[in-house]
């Protein structure tokens, strides 16, 4: 088969990063790590982790990309065959992301249409974890399956099958046009009202209020790194995939910085409003803020319900256009992870990309409805987990070592340089790519572990050693299986 793979416009691949980039992190993780890291002193190592962590590696992974115009699995076994076992691992851990993803988008939807109406009653706490989710921290919860949920998961799949088996410009690319600019469109009004709340004050006060004394401390400089690595989703092999379908001549370099760039904006600019309602929501309640904030689940579907329920006719408008936002930041991620793993199967097995997409999207909807049982919730947290803490951060590691060092690095510099209208690249690039990066992602990897060591529960333990056999396994099996197209082994290089 081919490998005819191609963005339609330079516009479409900026888009598409951008929607990969910005999700729902960006909402709910971001303005948390901010304020509890130093508020606006956060800023300094926040910058200095953009600047080289996050542009330099995503250069490197666009410019091999670039440079093999294949899939991720495809290039690493051109750049050295031994090392194929780390073309597969990265991709099938990104299209785990995507099934767990999915419980999380599908839980956006129900709350979207309860949004109308207020639905989650006088008391979100409840409604959430007892009366939808029906939490069980005790695996016999596996065995509670909840309809509603399965429904709303299986919606969201076909979602993602009707906008990604179709060919990559019509699909994913039209889809960006328009899904990305309305993102950022509506988080505008969501932020502008926020700001006229009384009360908004009083929570951008407590999220900028400097602690400059915490720039001395490891933790926030390790907090700023990992925010930039898990924001990018630096090497998760989505900016290789991505860069791939480029046309020739692009300009990587720039292009890099205005993805890095509207990431950054949007993820800042959610924090205002986030902020704000959280001081409107402490004026009203005569809570501090610091009591206020939470991150994760607990922000988007407990903190702005209860905002809601005091908000008056208001909220009817800002909630549902919240609850949309959240489903678009979700969904414009959550098509980006079944890129890498699709691309590969394409380019090994000779399938094409209509039934790639819809073999993975059947695949990923049954296994996700383990998510739609009352165990789910404590099952999601475990495999986010292993996955973002410990999985990952070493393919990131692996990445580099084969980017930088297997591949050289060097060979990327004039060839991005010669279509670069902005920066240029030099030997300083190349130090960050092939010292400074490993050793600071090892760095929080190692951090990551000790966390999951130090914190873990029993039931974490085992569903961690479960979902590494199924990574383990499952990426053993794409290695070994015998290739079904001769252009496996020709990856053109092109520097």
């Amino acid at each position: 088969m081919s490998d005819k793979n191609e963005w339609g416009s330079n516009m479409s691949f900026i888009l598409a990063m951008i929607g990969s980039a910005v999700g729902l992190g960006n909402i709910w993780r971001y303005p948390y790590v901010l304020y509890s890291n130093g508020g606006g002193a956060f800023y300094i190592p926040y910058i200095v982790a953009i600047l080289l962590m996050g542009i330099p590696f995503l250069i490197l992974e666009y410019g091999v990309g670039y440079n093999y115009k294949s899939s991720f699995a495809k290039a690493i076994r051109k750049i050295n065959a031994k090392w194929e076992y780390l073309g597969w691992f990265l991709p099938v851990a990104v299209f785990m992301i995507m099934i767990y993803y999915s419980a999380i988008l599908g839980w956006d939807g129900i709350y979207m249409v309860l949004s109308f109406f207020k639905g989650w009653g006088a008391d979100p706490n409840t409604y959430f974890a007892t009366t939808l989710l029906q939490s069980s921290d005790s695996m016999n919860g596996l065995f509670t399956f909840i309809p509603v949920i399965a429904i709303a998961m299986l919606a969201g799949w076909v979602i993602i099958w009707f906008i990604s088996h179709k060919d990559l410009e019509s699909g994913l690319g039209k889809v960006s046009k328009i899904l990305v600019p309305l993102l950022f469109l509506i988080m505008v009004v969501i932020v502008v009202f926020s700001l006229t709340l009384p009360g908004s004050s009083i929570g951008l006060a407590e999220l900028f209020n400097p602690d400059w004394s915490l720039l001395t401390h490891f933790e926030i400089w390790m907090a700023a790194f990992g925010q930039i690595v898990f924001s990018l989703s630096l090497g998760m092999s989505i900016a290789f995939t991505y860069a791939s379908y480029t046309k020739d001549g692009s300009d990587l370099i720039t292009n890099t910085i205005s993805i890095a760039l509207a990431n950054s904006i949007f993820e800042n600019f959610a924090a205002l409003g986030v902020f704000s309602i959280l001081g409107y929501m402490s004026l009203q309640s005569g809570t501090a803020v610091a009591d206020l904030v939470t991150q994760g689940t607990g922000l988007v579907f407990i903190a702005y319900p209860t905002v809601f329920n005091v908000l008056g006719d208001w909220a009817l408008v800002l909630g549902p256009l919240f609850f949309l936002t959240v489903y678009l930041a979700g969904l414009t991620s959550i098509l980006s992870t079944i890129e890498p793993l699709s691309f590969s199967i394409q380019n090994k097995f000779g399938l094409t990309r209509s039934r790639t997409m819809t073999i993975l999207c059947v695949v990923g909807a049954v296994v996700s409805m383990l998510y739609a049982t009352a165990y789910g919730g404590s099952l999601l947290g475990y495999v986010d987990t292993f996955i973002n803490q410990i999985a990952l951060l070493i393919g990131v590691v692996a990445e580099c070592i084969v980017f930088a060092w297997i591949f050289e690095a060097e060979k990327l510099i004039d060839f991005l340089n010669a279509r670069s209208k902005t920066i240029k690249l030099g030997k300083w690039w190349l130090g960050i790519v092939k010292y400074i990066l490993p050793i600071f992602v090892t760095v929080i990897w190692i951090g990551g572990m000790v966390d999951v060591v130090n914190n873990g529960t029993m039931d974490q333990l085992i569903f961690t050693i479960i979902s590494a056999a199924v990574l383990l396994i499952a990426t053993l099996i794409f290695t070994v299986l015998p290739a079904k197209t001769p252009e496996w082994d020709n990856a053109e290089d092109r520097v």
